[in-house]
């Protein structure tokens, strides 16, 4: 399937959703020599279409202001993206083995992700109840656009953003609840209230309430490298388990045809003879 505009020949090369109202796509620009894949959501439900135009003009943006391109196509609305490596945040994040200014460090990134956007706030609301939260290695947050638009309602204010954001911190600092953890406190007493109204608000508890840094020990140091670098950790391990295997079955072929391990006669039997003097006699 290919959508096209003046500027753009998007190929799709993967199919993410798919549904009556929206597909979500990532597609490879033809038109480009870079080869750069986007994130593209094809509405084809023609009242989704009207409420996304009108949830930009109620918020005084643009499509265009938010998204890289967006055009029709066929009767189908386009709106693309940069397309980003999918990280979620609810798989990456390992708060159990981060300590708690670690964990609150990374709160501060979702509210500054959400605050620094730009996305009209019943399209942000989607993305965060969406689970659309990406942690990187550096453990920077950035949001993804990989959204069912069949749940958009554009009556959604960024109080009710600023709620579903701080329900997503809680989660986040709940394995740090049993200790000294003032911020996932506050967050617990003022969700149940909805008192935040903004993601203003919600910044300056997490930092006013945050723990103070502390030097770590060798065990959290140790513990804190293997979870930065456990793509890496991964991968070695499966290149093991790869090269074992092949030694594996080289043995057992050989053991199958010569009735035993060449190699491992020079292992055990290299030094029983040594110039003309044997070790054994």
């Amino acid at each position: 399937m290919i959508y096209q505009s003046q500027l753009m020949r998007l190929l799709c090369v993967r199919t993410i959703k798919s549904n009556t109202v929206n597909d979500v796509l990532v597609c490879r620009d033809l038109n480009s020599a870079s080869g750069a894949l986007y994130t593209v959501l094809a509405v084809r439900d023609h009242a989704t279409v009207k409420q996304c135009l009108e949830m930009f003009r109620l918020s005084g943006t643009s499509d265009r202001d938010v998204c890289v391109h967006s055009f029709s196509d066929q009767g189908i609305f386009c709106m693309v993206f940069e397309y980003k490596q999918e990280r979620p945040l609810s798989d990456f994040y390992t708060g159990r083995f981060y300590t708690l200014p670690e964990c609150e460090a990374i709160c501060v990134q979702v509210i500054m992700a959400c605050i620094t956007c730009g996305l009209p706030f019943p399209f942000l609301y989607l993305v965060l109840r969406q689970g659309q939260l990406n942690l990187s290695k550096d453990h920077s947050v950035y949001l993804g656009y990989q959204t069912d638009l069949a749940e958009l309602d554009i009556t959604k204010t960024e109080r009710d953003c600023a709620v579903e954001c701080a329900q997503i911190l809680r989660k986040l600092l709940s394995s740090k609840a049993s200790g000294k953890a003032f911020s996932y406190q506050l967050l617990e007493k003022k969700i149940d209230r909805r008192s935040y109204s903004s993601f203003t608000e919600l910044y300056k508890d997490i930092r006013i309430a945050a723990a103070p840094e502390k030097k770590k020990g060798i065990i959290q140091r140790i513990k804190a490298w293997f979870v930065r670098r456990q793509d890496l950790v991964f991968r070695i391990s499966l290149y093991l388990c790869v090269v074992l295997s092949v030694v594996v079955l080289a043995s057992l072929i050989t053991q199958l045809i010569f009735g035993d391990i060449p190699w491992l006669r020079l292992l055990f039997n290299g030094f029983k003879t040594i110039g003309t003097e044997t070790l054994t006699g």
